[in-house]
């Protein structure tokens, strides 16, 4: 079940935590809402752009992966309407995002560059 404008975020650092709420509860509808029509979502070598091809990405990810725990979302970096946003993974891992605020007051992902691996010791 998707959830609706007032689960939007009003502050870019919400997203993370929306995207865990709706990830875990299986809604990809819910996750597809967190970025804007025309966004980037990059995770490997798959790149995804759109809403339809974001749709298709997350449907295929949750239907092989239920459990996404919480990541620990550092401070967002602001620059107007813009805002990078970063959340560090439970196995070290870094998702980073480009963030806009929007005309009516939520932020949404713009380009969003899934997984990228520590540095290996």
């Amino acid at each position: 079940m998707a959830l609706d404008n007032r689960d939007a975020a009003t502050e870019p650092g919400a997203l993370a935590q929306l995207f865990n709420q709706r990830a875990n509860a299986g809604d990809v509808e819910g996750l597809v809402a967190l970025y804007e029509p025309e966004a980037v979502l990059a995770a490997g070598r798959v790149v995804a752009k759109g809403h339809a091809e974001i749709r298709a990405f997350y449907t295929d990810l949750l239907a092989r992966k239920s459990d996404f725990p919480a990541a620990e979302a550092l401070e967002p970096v602001r620059n107007g309407d813009l805002a990078l946003t970063i959340a560090r993974l439970p196995n070290g891992a870094l998702s980073v995002e480009v963030a806009r605020a929007q005309p009516d007051g939520t932020w949404l992902w713009a380009i969003d560059q899934l997984k990228i691996a520590p540095p290996k010791a």
